[in-house]
């Protein structure tokens, strides 16, 4: 514990749970807690500010709040609606208003962003980015999405990306719909828990790791990331989210996928160093994504 660093507050919104936690990085977290992410919005917002108002007084007041949320939301600050989340397939959450609502909570700084951005900026601040200014988080959990940094910082144009949800080459007979509300078989109604779960009848965390499924989602995977290669050429790719978690031997069949798809046009070993230290799991673990709201509360003050 460090009594000269402020003490921050974080949110992180995800589609299965909403982690809330206090502290100044991964080596004090004072205290951290799990709310499930219910159909009701408001209940569970509610839930959040009594957790956010007891900590304020048990803890001590915090000197900036950071609330990293599951997308799409709205980052533009001129907009009305800025800080609330927006098109979702989450039942119960379109169209509500986040950052706003827990900024007149406590009168600090308040920094918003997508949970993925925000774990992506936490790897940077302390975790398996630290010291490259270009880099990729992907989240493979609920759903897929990815935090892009470039030089430094999120990448954004009229809003953040979604490249959770591009369309991709399928693997040949692969002739599933998917399961995207909105896509179908995009990335993340292939590889996504939910998709996972649609397409094999079971929980990602129950789907035999011989099941041919896992193939199908390293495959929907490995064309995500060659895609953020070409794209974007980051130094390193992490991949992260309760799915490759639960299942680290996925990773290793994503790499040797991605490698067949580039197909010799970029030669990992020679830029990066090789694939296994180029797409690797995230240096804070599962506790990336909940820091990710510490390291944006962090980056307002």
């Amino acid at each position: 514990m460090n009594a000269s660093t402020p003490l921050l507050g974080g949110v992180e919104l995800g589609g299965t749970k909403c982690v809330c936690l206090i502290g100044t990085g991964p080596d004090d977290i004072r205290e951290q807690i799990a709310i499930p992410t219910s159909g009701d919005a408001n209940a569970t917002l509610n839930q959040i500010e009594a957790v956010l108002c007891n900590w304020n007084t048990s803890h001590g007041p915090i000197a900036a709040l950071g609330i990293a949320s599951f997308g799409p939301v709205d980052l533009d600050r001129t907009s009305a609606h800025y800080g609330s989340i927006t098109s979702t397939a989450k039942p119960g959450w379109r169209n509500t208003d986040v950052a706003k609502r827990l900024a007149k909570l406590f009168p600090v700084p308040v920094g918003f962003d997508t949970d993925v951005n925000g774990a992506a900026l936490a790897e940077g601040r302390w975790g398996a980015a630290r010291h490259l200014a270009d880099f990729a988080y992907v989240t493979v959990g609920t759903g897929v999405g990815v935090g892009l940094v470039i030089d430094g910082r999120p990448a954004y144009g009229f809003s953040h990306s979604e490249l959770g949800h591009i369309r991709i080459a399928r693997k040949a007979g692969d002739l599933w719909q998917g399961a995207c509300a909105f896509h179908g078989d995009c990335v993340e109604g292939l590889a996504s828990g939910v998709a996972i779960a649609a397409r094999a009848g079971l929980p990602a965390s129950q789907v035999p790791q011989d099941s041919p499924v896992w193939e199908l989602v390293a495959h929907a995977l490995a064309q995500l990331l060659h895609t953020i290669v070409l794209a974007t050429a980051p130094r390193r790719i992490l991949i992260g989210g309760g799915v490759t978690e639960g299942r680290p031997e996925l990773l290793g069949c994503v790499r040797r996928q991605l490698v067949e798809s580039l197909n010799g046009y970029l030669s990992l070993d020679e830029l990066t160093g090789g694939i296994d230290g180029y797409a690797v799991p995230p240096g804070l673990g599962p506790l990336a994504g909940p820091l990710g709201a510490l390291a944006l509360a962090a980056d307002t003050l």
